[in-house]
């Protein structure tokens, strides 16, 4: 009978993949032995490892230059990171290696991009397109900014008030390029029919001809369509992606500036094992429908923004805990009890019912069960006990004299800032330990901690008592 963990693998996916194999019946994470960083740095440990995130961009890159020269698309491609996904300076530093722009949602964002500009690490002249609702402290720094004169600062209009608050707290002198964002209709199975952020479609043509047109401060640039699903190949996209389109031809037609379309809503990430998105498909079919427009309008095809926060940054994280014990709780259910808390840590597994690809770290020779997997807040929702191929979590089965490991992966994105990286947690679980993996320039791999895992002595000292 096949009744390892290994044989379970086998006959649910196809295994090896090309970051995860293994070795000695011990995982492998791109050549990343994950057993020896345990036995370096102790659990609850999480990770980053960069080089996954230039390995993205470039590999997004690649599928827009492919698609642009089989289309004979005439509009340029730009990547921007949306640094919301990820602010950590590790993470800007590997991002700003592949020639890329920036994207912003507060106030602070803008503070980042002047230190990454002061250590020539954001060149003069790229964009930065600043999105989101803009509070007075966010429309004085993107004005600062702007007034500067250094990078090409794209603000995108979420409301008509904020642009009078733009040109206000800028230099009369100056001219401000902007960009008009699109208030989408959300899915249909959203609880609101249309995005609180930007301006309807029927009134963006109305707002350009009575606000915009006629202001020799203003130069409309963008027009900036985002799904908050993401780009998806199902009927709610596409249908969205044709109104947009119909906007920006519309708009085109009596606002000579506007040369670039802003798609924005990402790239999905894996998130299983059974992961299959063909983005080489999906990137080719929306430049396919933007340059059919073009051609039907007898417009020029745009220059291509796209804003990719998850895609860039969540495949480089990890996080990895050990089972400390096993609780029967009745016939059916064994709860698998880890070193942290889900809730805390991996928060989107609680907030929106997140799943990433768990696996065990060692044991795959052993038998195998089915367990629920709990954290050590006393919350009853900080658990984690489903998986998307099975609705159930298979690991090897629990030995109190052997112990097993588990890993989560492809969480690089979010978790960090939604969790409140540093701060307080819930029940005082503590940070895990956070190290951050590269590879030199021969390939060799190396490892630095970027913060030790948090003490009582830090929460202490939060909580006022030292």
């Amino acid at each position: 009978m096949r009744t390892k963990y290994i044989d379970l693998i086998d006959q649910t996916f196809d295994f090896p993949q090309d970051e995860f194999n293994l070795h000695d019946n011990r995982l492998v994470f791109h050549g990343i032995d994950l057993m020896r960083l345990i036995e370096e740095h102790g659990t609850p440990l999480k990770f980053n490892y960069l080089p996954q995130i230039s390995n993205n961009i470039q590999r997004a890159k690649g599928w827009f230059r492919e698609a642009i020269n089989n289309l004979g698309y005439n509009g340029k491609y730009n990547y921007a990171y949306c640094t919301k996904s990820s602010h950590f300076s590790y993470v800007l530093d590997e991002v700003m290696k592949n020639d890329v722009h920036i994207e912003t949602s507060s106030a602070f964002d803008i503070d980042i991009v002047e230190q990454l500009f002061a250590k020539g690490k954001l060149e003069a002249g790229k964009t930065v397109i600043c999105n989101g609702y803009k509070p007075q402290k966010y429309i004085e720094n993107v004005a600062r900014l702007i007034n500067a004169g250094q990078l090409n600062v794209i603000p995108v209009v979420d409301n008509t008030k904020e642009l009078q608050d733009l040109l206000d707290a800028t230099d009369p002198s100056i001219t401000i390029n902007v960009g008009i964002r699109i208030a989408s209709e959300e899915d249909p199975k959203f609880e609101f029919y249309t995005s609180r952020l930007g301006i309807r479609y029927r009134e963006i043509v109305p707002f350009y001809n009575s606000i915009l047109k006629d202001n020799p401060r203003v130069k409309v640039k963008m027009l900036h369509f985002f799904i908050n699903t993401g780009i998806s190949d199902n009927a709610y996209y596409w249908n969205e992606l044709t109104k947009c389109l119909r906007v920006y031809s519309d708009l085109k037609k009596i606002c000579e500036s506007l040369d670039t379309l802003n798609i924005g809503g990402g790239f999905p990430i894996k998130k299983s094992l059974a992961f299959d998105y063909d983005y080489a498909y999906m990137v080719r079919e929306v430049l396919m429908q933007v340059k059919k427009m073009c051609s039907e309008s007898q417009i020029p095809d745009p220059n291509i923004f796209t804003e990719f926060g998850s895609f860039t940054v969540g495949e480089s994280g990890g996080a990895i805990f050990k089972v400390i014990h096993q609780k029967q709780q009745n016939d059916r259910e064994k709860w698998n009890m880890i070193d942290s808390s889900f809730m805390t840590n991996l928060p989107d597994t609680w907030a929106i019912n997140q799943r990433f690809i768990l696996l065990p770290i060692n044991k795959w020779d052993e038998n195998y069960e089915r367990v629920l997997l709990g954290g050590l807040t006393c919350d009853s929702d900080d658990y984690y006990n489903s998986e998307q191929h099975s609705n159930a979590i298979y690991l090897p089965k629990f030995a109190k004299d052997s112990p097993l490991y588990i890993g989560f992966f492809n969480t690089g994105a979010y978790q960090e800032t939604i969790g409140g990286f540093g701060g307080l947690k819930h029940c005082l679980i503590p940070e895990p330990k956070h190290i951050i993996i590269k590879r030199d320039e021969e390939g060799k791999i190396t490892t630095e901690v970027f913060s030790e895992e948090q003490t009582a002595e830090d929460y202490l000292k939060i909580l006022g008592y030292k």
